[in-house]
C-alpha cells in the first residue's frame, strides 16, 4: 500500500515515501526539482546499489538484510535522495528502524541533542543511517546469542536437530553479509560527494557513518568464523556419535553372528555330536551359548566397542 510521511524539523524537510505511485513520485519531483532520471528509479526497486551526484542533490541506493518481521524478501532497499534542505526516503516495504527514526523525529527527542540537525539534511542523513546500522548490529548480536544457545545444546548431544539449526544461522548471516557487501563502497563513494556537497565540515560525520559501517562487516565476519567453527565441531561430534552407532550395530552382528554358527554347529547330524542326544541338552547349548554372547559383550565393552 502506498504512503507517503512529511516530517519538518527546523529548515529541513524528510519525505518518507513507502511503495511510492508514479502520481506522487511527479507531485515530488516538481516540488523538490528532482532529476528524472532519479525520480524515476524511485517507483520500483532497483537491483544494485549506487550513488549519483546532481547539481542539487545525491542520490544513494542502500541494501539492507530483511529484518525479521519481513518475509517477501532477503533484502530491503532504501533510496536515499539528500538535497541541502531536504531528504527524501523511498522504500518498498516496512522498515522498523525507519519507522523508529520517525517517531523520534516526530518528538525531537534525539535531534535537539544536536543543534546543527536543521542547519542541513546531511546531518538528517547521518541520524538516520546510524539508527539503520545500530538495528543491524542488534540483530546481529540477536544472532548471535541464538548461536551461544545451538553451542550449548550440541554439547548436550542434540547434533542431529542443530544441522537443520546452523543451516538457518548459515543463511541468515549470509542475507546479512550480501546485502551490506556493497555498503564500504558506496560509503565512500557518498562521502566524496557530500564533501562537495556539504563542505569539508561534514567528514567527521561521514566518518562516524563508515565506523558504524565497518561496525557491522566486523560483526558479520566474526558470527561467520564462530559459526564454521561451530559448524565443524557439531560435524566432529555427529560423526563420532555415528561411528559409535555403527560400531555397536557391528559388535551386535558380530556376536549374532557367533551364537548362529554355534547353533548351527549343534543342530548338526553327527555320531560325533558331543551335546547330541544328551539329558537336557537344550539347556546344555543355551547356557554355552550365553556365556559365549557375554565374554564376547565383555571383551568389546573392554575395547569400547560398546
Amino acid at each position: 500500500m502506498a504512503m507517503v510521511n512529511t516530517y519538518t524539523y527546523k529548515k529541513v524537510t524528510w519525505v518518507d515515501l513507502e511503495n511510492p505511485t508514479r502520481d506522487e513520485v511527479r507531485s515530488l519531483m516538481q516540488a523538490y526539482d528532482i532529476h528524472p532520471l532519479a525520480a524515476e528509479e524511485l517507483v520500483l526497486p532497483t537491483v544494485r546499489s549506487k550513488v549519483d551526484k546532481y547539481d542539487d542533490f545525491i542520490y544513494l541506493i542502500l541494501h539492507f538484510p530483511a529484518w525479521k518481521h519481513s518475509h517477501k524478501e532477503t533484502t530491503q532497499e532504501i533510496d536515499f535522495i539528500i538535497g541541502k534542505n531536504f531528504i527524501v526516503t523511498a522504500r518498498y516495504d516496512t522498515i522498523d528502524p525507519l519507522h523508529k527514526f520517525s517517531k523520534m523525529f516526530e518528538v525531537n527527542s534525539v535531534l535537539d541533542r544536536n543543534s546543527l540537525v536543521g542547519e542541513h539534511a546531511g546531518y538528517m542523513f547521518y541520524y538516520m543511517i546510524r539508527e539503520l546500522y545500530r538495528s543491524l548490529v542488534d540483530e546481529l548480536e540477536s544472532m548471535d546469542d541464538a548461536l551461544a544457545d545451538i553451542e550449548q545444546k550440541t554439547f548436550m548431544g542434540r547434533e542431529r536437530e542443530m544441522v537443520f539449526e546452523l543451516s538457518n544461522a548459515s543463511r541468515e548471516i549470509l542475507s546479512f553479509k550480501h546485502a551490506t557487501a556493497l555498503h564500504k563502497d558506496m560509503l565512500a563513494s557518498f562521502a566524496s560527494a557530500a564533501r562537495h556537497f556539504f563542505g569539508a565540515g561534514y567528514d567527521h560525520y561521514m566518518e562516524s557513518i563508515q565506523s558504524e559501517c565497518l561496525r557491522v562487516e566486523k560483526t558479520i565476519q566474526g558470527l561467520s568464523e564462530s559459526l564454521s567453527e561451530l559448524r565443524e565441531t557439531n560435524d566432529s561430534l555427529l560423526e563420532a556419535k555415528q561411528n559409535k552407532i555403527m560400531l555397536t550395530f557391528t559388535s551386535v552382528t558380530i556376536i549374532s553372528s557367533f551364537l548362529n554358527i554355534m547353533a548351527s554347529w549343534f543342530l548338526i547330524e553327527s555320531p560325533d555330536n558331543p551335546v547330541k542326544h544328551m539329558p537336557h541338552e537344550f539347556w546344555y547349548a543355551g547356557l554355552l551359548m550365553l556365556v559365549v554372547a557375554v565374554v564376547l559383550a565383555a571383551f568389546m565393552k573392554v575395547r569400547k566397542w560398546l
